[in-house]
This record gives structure tokens, sequence and C-alpha cells, in this order.
């Protein structure tokens, strides 16, 4: 990762494009419910790669669903804040932020639709780099 100065553009890595029916509903009934923790993982991961100016643990984020889920406060606390991550890599796209903190968290209580809101606003980041390989070079806007 560069660092941004005057003449050079920040940049990061572009992001796997998923289909989010398939990420919501069927790869978690084909893995007996292993994906969605996989998928969690890797979207951390990506957007971490994507902007290293967020301060993201992939590893932590998938210990607060595996390990301390059955709080359900900590599950909600840790969508609200993938909402902020994938706002801000909107944001770093140079795209208007149509994802909402608020509503990546409260959709989990109706079927889990959070996970499919989570990578339908994630496709519109990896759309903005049309043609872009997965883990390729891109500029950031912001």
């Amino acid at each position: 990762m560069q660092q941004a100065t005057a003449t050079t553009p920040l940049t990061g890595l572009a992001m796997k494009r998923r289909g989010s029916v398939a990420v919501w509903l069927g790869l978690p009934i084909i893995t007996l419910g292993i994906y969605p923790l996989v998928w969690y993982f890797k979207i951390h991961k990506e957007l971490k790669n994507f902007d290293q100016r967020q301060q993201l643990s992939p590893g932590g984020s998938l210990c607060v669903l595996l390990f301390l889920g059955w709080t359900c406060v900590a599950p909600l606390v840790s969508y609200y804040n993938t909402g902020k991550a994938v706002a801000a890599a909107q944001r770093a796209a140079g795209l208007p932020v149509t994802c909402s903190p608020a509503a990546s968290c409260w959709l989990a209580f109706v079927f889990g639709l959070n996970v499919w809101y989570i990578q339908k606003e994630l496709n519109l980041v990896v759309d903005a780099y049309q043609g872009a390989a997965p883990g390729s070079q891109v500029t950031l806007a912001t």
C-alpha cells in the first residue's frame, strides 16, 4: 500500500464481486451454515486491503460472531460497524454513500437479510472499478 502524497494517489486492492442472493441464501444452505462465517471474514479482509486507512480486524470480527453471538448485542454492534466500513469504502471509491449502518444491523432480524444488504452495497464498490481483477491495485478517489 502506498501513502498518499501530492503526486502519488492513494491505492488499494480491488474486491471480489459476489452474488448477494447466493451469499445470503444459496451458499449457507449448501454449506450447512458455515459460509456466512467465511464470507464475513473475507469481506472484512477485502475491506481492509481496499482502504488501509480503515482499522479492521477480520479475525476479530469473525470471533465476535463465533464466541459472542449468544449475547445478541455484540453481533449487532459488529454488523453496524461493518455497515460503517462499507459506507467508508463507498466514499473511498468516489461513490455516493448508500450503505446504512443501521440497516445493516437491523436487517439481521428479517431472515438475516443484512448479509444480502451488505453484499449488495459492497458490489457497488466493486462495480466502480469495472474490469479490475480481485486483488489488483486500484486508485481510491479520496
